[in-house]
């Protein structure tokens, strides 16, 4: 990990109450896929090549025919205000600060309007199938009407997982929070929050239903099989994000380093692969990228960023881990992500 993460971390860490604190960094059952993430990048080795001139190295990517300045994404997490008063405004703001594209949750705890007000750069809007499907398409429409670029469906939460840290699935969250951006969908006579579960119903046609509502890509996300992934595009997504959801859904499920490579294979070039899941440094995007992802979200450490100096600190965050993926590019002997070729990175030998 990068020794800023770890800073911000440590100070995330004594300014968060104890339960948002233990609620930002829980995983569900016994944490076994949480604890697996960040160490599963380091199970590749890399082969550099030499005698290349990597004076210049550039990190800069394109997603859905947006040019980003690197291929570092904010994933979408939920209740950014826990963190830092202006909650997802904050975040988008140092992210576009940065360069880089913000993944906006469902959840978030700022309206969608003034989240995309405060945006200094691109957004795409993160969707939950909810049990009353009005709230998800509505929700849809709002996003695509308020300049979000696409929108990530989430496919791994037919329920929201059990973490035995917050004794439950999630913290308690005022309604004013909870519903901010649902409230005025709601059927009249509904409970807001039995509205808003997950619709765990869900099947291939959402995908289309979604890209018809609000006119945008719809990238599927929550995805650690090839065949699920060929599933999902044939359903008609425009890009698949490997994740295990922060550790957060089915435990002990596969790394997310681990599965990546099936997943490209069987896309084969239709689509872009997004993957997230224990990105710490320049070093484990790096092993990403080779193999064959075409960008990288982080979560945890955007929070330990906003909670340990807001929009300026998620800035600096995304901007160390731009430079060190620009130094460990030059030391393998790339000038650019497209660089590296398929024998960059292989898997560590096992004794």
């Amino acid at each position: 990990m990068l020794a800023l993460l770890t800073e911000l971390r440590d100070r995330a860490r004594t300014v968060l109450r104890p339960e948002v604190w233990e609620y930002y960094e829980a995983g569900s059952g016994d944490e076994v896929t949480l604890g697996e993430a960040e160490a599963a990048w380091r199970d590749f080795r890399l082969r550099p090549r030499v005698l290349r001139d990597v004076s210049g190295v550039d990190v800069a990517t394109s997603l859905l025919g947006t040019r980003l300045r690197s291929p570092f994404v904010v994933a979408p997490m939920a209740f950014h205000a826990l963190a830092t008063p202006d909650g997802e405004c904050a975040t988008v703001r140092g992210a576009g600060d940065a360069g880089c594209l913000t993944v906006v949750s469902t959840r978030a705890s700022r309206p969608l309007e003034d989240v995309a007000a405060a945006a200094s750069g691109p957004w795409w809007f993160q969707a939950y199938l909810m049990r009353d499907r009005g709230l998800t398409e509505a929700l849809v429409r709002r996003a695509a009407a308020a300049g979000a670029g696409a929108v990530v469906l989430t496919v791994d939460t037919p329920h929201v997982g059990r973490k035995q840290r917050v004794a439950g699935v999630r913290i308690d969250v005022p309604d004013d929070e909870y519903l901010v951006n649902l409230a005025r969908h709601l059927v009249l006579g509904a409970v807001g929050r039995e509205s808003a579960e997950q619709d765990p119903s869900m099947t291939p046609d959402v995908v289309a239903r979604l890209a018809e509502v609000g006119g945008l890509p719809v990238v599927v996300k929550g995805v650690l099989r090839g065949d699920e992934a060929l599933r999902c595009v044939e359903a008609g997504a425009a890009g698949v994000v490997v994740s295990t959801h922060g550790g957060r859904q089915l435990d002990r499920a596969l790394p997310s380093a681990h599965a990546l490579a099936d997943v490209v294979a069987a896309v084969a070039g239709r689509v872009p692969v997004l993957v997230d899941g224990g990105i710490r440094s320049g070093t484990d995007a790096l092993v990403a990228l080779g193999l064959g992802a075409d960008a990288v979200l982080v979560g945890r450490p955007v929070l330990w960023a906003l909670a340990a100096g807001g929009a300026a600190a998620v800035t600096s965050v995304l901007e160390e881990l731009a430079g060190d993926l620009r130094h460990v590019l030059a030391l393998a002997g790339a000038t650019s992500p497209a660089d590296l070729d398929p024998g960059t990175v292989v898997a560590r030998p096992r004794p």
